[in-house]
């Protein structure tokens, strides 16, 4: 059995009969992406065309693309039945929109609408689209778009996939047509324009000016200048008490007199940096867990570059969960550990906790997953690109570097929320002339990280399109994990409007697991769903719990029975933590010298500055 012992890299200053904690952990030998150095020459030329080709794809893969159109093409062209239906639509929605047209004649301000928006689309909301002739172009688009959702959606014999791709293909090009993004036929832009005398548009093209020379210059977005890591953010106090090729970790001060003995280890995700959970004094998760009595570590992964091509999943298990909580362990002798996970950080998390489940190893008091999936079968519109011509063409991509670009992941998230993160940006910024103040969250979000090319490659095909991991194929070591083996009381967070970790597919972990789960489904996004301090307006969370014998319930039933909570679910989690917890004691100390973890710097570390 192949296995990794891994140790702090700094140089700790040990008594004589000290050491630091070491773990062993049994990793996976099983195949993964190929190493750079082990690709024949005719691979690399494969490799190479399709590395070259993606920059002018976007990393989208042609031939992928291309069978989902021909799926559904095909399948259309021999079903007449199908095409009389999209005929008749089609007349239905020509008469529809004459009928309106003809009202609209003598009642050109009228209200009425021939065909209402889905409740997401907020671009027809304002005054202005309901006069003539915004009324009418609206109304033609919105059944445009609707027959084309019928057109591409309901082909008897289509694979699932392919629909959904072809279904999103289509919406995305009808987007660029839409009247709000052009000035002509935008009511908003045009009374702005006539109001301004045009200095709406003079302040837009500068903006544009601007946005397009710092992008091609490399530098942060507008704004940005005002957040600064260490100053405004990320600004709790702490000390870096180990640090390893992949991670720093972070031991953060007490705030309180006392604390509950059962330390907290925050796993966040590594696609974006950690200090979401500590993000300004007003919004911070780490400075509300050490407000309420609790001692918090973080990891803070390190931005990984061509180097760190041949990470994998296991490496950041080992290198990342398991050193972490080797730290925690020996700083705090030896107190059970609460841990918790953000988004691909939980789902790691889970990993670990299966493994030590199977183990024996006790160490974990509780787990607490924020936005995280286990089951990879309903994970949203990210599913539309994994498929296996989809991935090998990402792979090639990443092979050439060694990594997924920075700008690659904030592209397919865009693209996601396209109306949203795009086209009303647009508007926003080039038409209306005006800038959107940055705020703590979009600074964040404008520090993107990079994906190890062998990392990426296997969460990729063994989680999203495998499913391993739900399906119990998922290896650490030379034996597979379950999600059932777990007994720590779980903590279970998801977001109503969660496009990354949709909440019906985290909500499944309560089907893999056979432990009490307590779920709490709040308002807000897949990021400021979580960022939900107490004081936050506009908030609210239902929350359950299912004890470890009781029967399922699907996730539509669970949402119908309970009740909404106005207010941040912050508290909700303190409270369900410090039930878990002992009796307040006094706290440890930053870091532990004799045993090998002396404090290396100040928080929020180094790794957190890397580009």
């Amino acid at each position: 059995m192949a296995t990794i012992t891994s140790i702090s890299d700094k140089t700790p200053q040990l008594t004589k009969d000290a050491t630091p904690a070491v773990h062993t952990l049994p990793v996976s030998t099983a195949p993964n992406a190929s190493s750079h150095s082990h690709t024949t020459m005719e691979q690399a030329l494969d490799k190479g065309l399709k590395a070259a080709q993606s920059r002018f794809t976007g990393g989208l893969s042609p031939i992928a693309l291309a069978a989902a159109y021909a799926d559904w093409a095909l399948h259309l062209s021999s079903a007449p039945g199908k095409q009389l239906e999209l005929l008749e639509k089609a007349g239905q929605k020509i008469n529809r929109l004459g009928n309106f047209a003809t009202f609209c004649a003598g009642h050109p301000n009228t209200p009425d609408t021939c065909i209402t928006p889905l409740p997401q689309d907020k671009r027809f909301q304002e005054d202005g689209w309901k006069k003539w002739p915004y009324n009418l172009m609206s109304q033609a688009f919105l059944l445009n778009q609707q027959w084309w959702h019928n057109a591409t959606t309901g082909v008897e014999g289509v694979t699932q996939q392919h629909e959904n791709v072809v279904e999103f293909t289509a919406r995305q090009m009808l987007d660029v047509f839409s009247p709000s993004n052009y000035p002509q036929t935008n009511p908003e832009v045009m009374a702005q324009t006539l109001s301004q005398g045009g200095m709406n548009l003079y302040r837009g093209w500068q903006n544009f000016i601007e946005d397009t020379s710092r992008a091609q210059a490399g530098k942060k977005p507008a704004g940005l200048e005002d957040f600064e890591v260490g100053r405004n953010l990320a600004i709790s106090t702490g000390k870096v008490v180990y640090r390893n090729r992949l991670i720093e970790l972070i031991q953060y001060a007490p705030t309180t007199e006392k604390v509950h003995p059962e330390p907290i280890l925050i796993v966040p995700a590594w696609i974006m940096k950690y200090y979401i959970l500590d993000l300004s004094e007003k919004n911070s998760l780490v400075q509300y867990l050490t407000s309420q009595g609790f001692t918090v570590f973080m990891i803070s992964w390190k931005n990984p570059d061509a180097e760190d091509r041949d990470l994998g999943m296991d490496d950041y298990l080992s290198l990342g969960v398991m050193d972490a909580l080797d730290a925690v362990d020996t700083i705090t002798d030896g107190q059970k550990v609460h841990a918790m996970g953000y988004c691909i950080g939980g789902t790691l998390l889970s990993i670990a906790a299966a493994a030590m489940a199977r183990d024996k190893d006790e160490r974990l008091k509780s787990l607490t997953f924020l936005a995280t999936q286990t089951d990879f079968t309903e994970a949203g519109e990210l599913m539309l690109f994994i498929n296996d011509s989809q991935l090998t063409y990402l792979e090639d991509m990443m092979w050439d570097k060694g990594y997924l670009d920075t700008n690659q992941m904030a592209g397919a998230f865009q693209l996601l929320r396209s109306n949203d993160l795009i086209w009303s940006r647009i508007v926003h910024d080039y038409l209306m002339g005006e800038r959107s103040q940055m705020n703590d969250l979009m600074a964040w979000n404008s520090d993107a990280t990079r994906m190890p090319y062998r990392m990426h490659s296997e969460y990729l095909r063994r989680l999203f399109l495998n499913n391993d991991l739900a399906e119990g194929r998922y290896r650490v070591g030379q034996h597979s994990i379950a999600i059932s083996d777990i007994r720590a009381p779980v903590f279970l967070v998801g977001t109503e409007r969660d496009h990354v970790a949709p909440w019906h597919s985290v909500y499944k972990f309560t089907l893999l697991s056979d432990t009490e789960v307590t779920f709490l489904l709040t308002s807000g996004g897949h990021n400021a769903g979580i960022i939900s301090e107490p004081g936050h307006p506009h908030r609210h969370y239902r929350i359950g719990t299912k004890a470890k014998d009781a029967s399922h319930t699907d996730a539509d039933r669970w949402m119908a029975e309970i009740d909404p909570v106005d207010g941040s679910w912050w508290p909700a989690l303190t409270d369900w933590l410090a039930k878990k917890s002992g009796k307040p004691v006094a706290p440890p100390p930053l870091g532990a010298e004799a045993k090998g973890y002396a404090p290396l710097c100040d928080a929020p570390g180094t790794y957190v500055f890397q580009e």
